[in-house]
């Protein structure tokens, strides 16, 4: 597990009194086009094990993390496997599909871009483990963030509210304070459960509505004066 960071500037959101603190991202399915990468790799693991994997059985882990998600595919499959084993199987495909480069959801770069100009704090928050966020994150670089949580560094993943509170402390600042941008519902409940005001920009699921979850169709367009409006109020 990664130590906590100082931030390279000269002093934090916090210590200013802006009222926007920092902006925690989601990668999968948020920042990087993903998710369609982890159904195939789903689909031809769970066919090597006998069973057959659906788009309903897809749409019910997005945004799960790997042992949940395997804990799943040995309950449809009733494979032999432990968690890890599958959770294992289940990762390298993925970093096979990796290897490509995954495409960048419009908007991702230039929001990062945008939110790190301002001297804002920026930070991933995935459920994805950190073996594969360097990777799947290239399009914009990992060097491009404050901080990152992994979801192997974290005592309960999404759609606990954990992952969100560790990055928030981490940086040293207050989450409701916080814009957190999420694609999916696990997502969306762990990032509104710290207290953060919640973008959904959904991707492959439906999120209901829910109160101090702001929805957006996409990343395009998002800029300082939006951000900072949303914690106004706080």
């Amino acid at each position: 597990m990664s130590e906590p960071i100082t931030l390279n500037r000269d002093t934090s959101a916090a210590e200013t009194g802006r009222r926007l603190q920092a902006v925690l991202l989601d990668m999968d399915g948020t920042l990087i086009e993903s998710e369609h990468l982890w159904g195939e790799s789903e689909s031809e693991l769970v066919s090597e094990l006998g069973g057959v994997w659906t788009e309903e059985d897809h749409a019910r882990n997005v945004g799960n993390a790997a042992d949940p998600v395997a804990r799943y595919i040995i309950d449809l499959t009733g494979a032999d496997l432990s968690p890890r084993q599958v959770a294992r199987k289940l990762y390298a495909k993925f970093r096979s599909k990796l290897e490509g480069g995954a495409r960048l959801r419009p908007g991702a770069k230039e929001l990062v871009r945008t939110i790190s100009e301002a001297g804002v704090p920026v930070a991933l928050v995935t459920s994805t483990e950190r073996e594969l966020i360097e990777a799947a994150i290239g399009g914009i670089g990992l060097e491009s963030f404050d901080d990152s949580v992994a979801g192997d560094e974290v005592a309960a993943n999404k759609p606990d509210p954990d992952p969100y509170l560790r990055a928030a402390r981490r940086l040293g600042v207050d989450a409701r304070r916080c814009v957190a941008f999420e694609d999916s519902l696990v997502g969306v409940t762990a990032a509104a459960d710290a207290g953060c005001v919640t973008v959904a920009v959904p991707d492959h699921v439906v999120i209901p509505a829910r109160e101090g979850v702001v929805f957006r169709d996409s990343l395009v367009g998002v800029d300082m004066e939006w951000l900072e409006s949303l914690v106004a109020d706080r």
